[in-house]
């Protein structure tokens, strides 16, 4: 949503009895008339609307779990340690983190559709880049998708609850789903595309054709929001500004939520970046071990959906957060005992941790702000320096790894992390208000 950060979840959003959503003095945003005019004839054609949130989510995150089974064979091609080769996940997780800051204000700038529109473009020509033969264009295609996800992530979430304030949660329950589906997809194809297409390089440029097409359904909507906003006028007009409200950088509880999310978003990407490698290591069969990665995603949607649900039932988040932290635990501790006998069952309770703290992160940041203002400051904030946390993980175990020869130590540093996560949500799942 332009003007602010929008990556804040969606919540209910009041209406009035024709259903039409209903402004008061709280609301941040005010829609631009010319660009209400254009919405009401974007949602005349509700198909390819809803196709094209689909299929810019699938987007989100294929590209980056398309890369975990085949980090091996990529290592290898470019001759990287394995301190190097974590730069594959890494760098994208950077420019993600810097790509939250600035989203909104070119959002402000440009529109929203346009600039959805222009982040497909980008993902599409990131993904090219990334297989070039020098190493140079590994690196710089990995900055150009994690830039590219990153206007994704943030815009998207905004635009469901501009469009379809009535609906917020259904719609929010479709482009999660859809956003894990893609990922599932990705990483349990990506050997098998491998084997198909006879070269990394095919099986990971294959998903630019997804960003491609999902690109071409997207420009109906740029034309039509164009035709009902002037150039350069902004999606929405801002009421404040960032600098009115409570000063999130002195607020403790700001900071807890915060870190809570970039402690479930490193233990997220170390997974993306190592979790296969470490079952072949073991002696898994590397097709396997994307199967079971996949099957660890997929399991995603399970705590994504259920957590946050129950989480807005409850005053108070405590319980929620050191139930999924122990989950990764438990995953993390079975890894280290039985990595290959019991590869499916840390799989799954590794996936549905992982998509109850995520649900449970994005959920808090709406919960323990005062004011929508906040809600959507407070997520620029937690997305901004999540993501940058998250982005030490993968190079640190990759660096741990190298040093020690073994999963042991890195596995071990991931219980730590759940343990500090449980402190985090502990904190963070107070009932209190920031500014209250």
């Amino acid at each position: 949503m332009p003007g602010t950060s929008p990556e804040a979840p969606p919540t209910a959003g009041a209406s009035s009895h024709d259903g039409a959503p209903l402004i008061d003095a709280e609301e941040d945003l005010t829609p631009a008339p010319q660009l209400a005019a254009a919405r009401r004839r974007l949602r005349t054609h509700p198909a390819l609307l809803l196709l094209g949130i689909v299929l810019a989510s699938l987007n989100m995150r294929a590209a980056l779990a398309g890369v975990s089974p085949l980090l091996g064979e990529i290592g290898e091609h470019f001759g990287l340690n394995a301190t190097a080769g974590s730069l594959v996940t890494v760098i994208p997780l950077v420019f993600m983190g810097l790509g939250s800051y600035v989203a909104p204000k070119l959002a402000g700038r440009w529109g929203t559709e346009t600039v959805l529109f222009s982040a497909l473009v980008l993902l599409c020509a990131g993904i090219v880049v990334r297989v070039a033969p020098p190493l140079v264009a590994l690196f710089a295609g990995c900055a150009l998708v994690g830039a590219s996800i990153a206007l994704l992530n943030v815009l998207m979430p905004g635009l469901i609850k501009r469009d379809f304030p009535d609906r917020a949660a259904p719609m929010t329950a479709l482009y999660s789903t859809a956003m894990i589906l893609g990922a599932t997809v990705s990483a349990a194809t990506s050997v098998p595309l491998e084997n198909a297409l006879g070269s990394w390089q095919g099986s990971l440029v294959s998903w630019g054709l997804l960003a491609a097409v999902a690109a071409l359904v997207w420009i109906p909507q740029v034309v039509l929001a164009r035709r009902g906003a002037r150039h350069g006028e902004a999606a929405a007009t801002p009421k404040h500004s960032v600098e009115t409200g409570p000063k999130l950088g002195r607020s403790p509880l700001a900071w807890q939520v915060t870190l809570f999310m970039g402690s479930q978003s490193l233990i997220a990407y170390v997974a993306i970046a190592w979790l296969p490698t470490v079952f072949t290591d073991h002696g898994m069969d590397k097709a396997q071990a994307g199967l079971v990665f996949a099957f660890s995603t997929l399991l995603q949607m399970a705590g994504s959906f259920v957590v946050p649900v129950l989480a807005g039932r409850m005053r108070r988040q405590r319980l929620l957060a050191a139930c999924v932290a122990l989950l990764m635990a438990l995953a993390c501790a079975g890894l280290l005992v039985a990595p290959v006998a019991g590869a499916w069952v840390w799989a799954a309770l590794l996936g549905i941790g992982q998509g109850g703290a995520l649900g449970l992160a994005l959920t808090m940041m709406v919960l323990r702000a005062g004011d929508p203002h906040t809600a959507a400051r407070l997520s620029g904030m937690a997305q901004t320096w999540g993501y940058l946390l998250a982005a030490v993980g993968p190079l640190a175990l990759g660096a741990v790894h190298q040093a020690t020869g073994g999963w042991t130590l890195p596995i071990t540093l991931l219980l730590v992390v759940c343990a500090a996560l449980v402190l985090l949500g502990l904190g963070a799942g107070r009932d209190r208000r920031i500014g209250a």
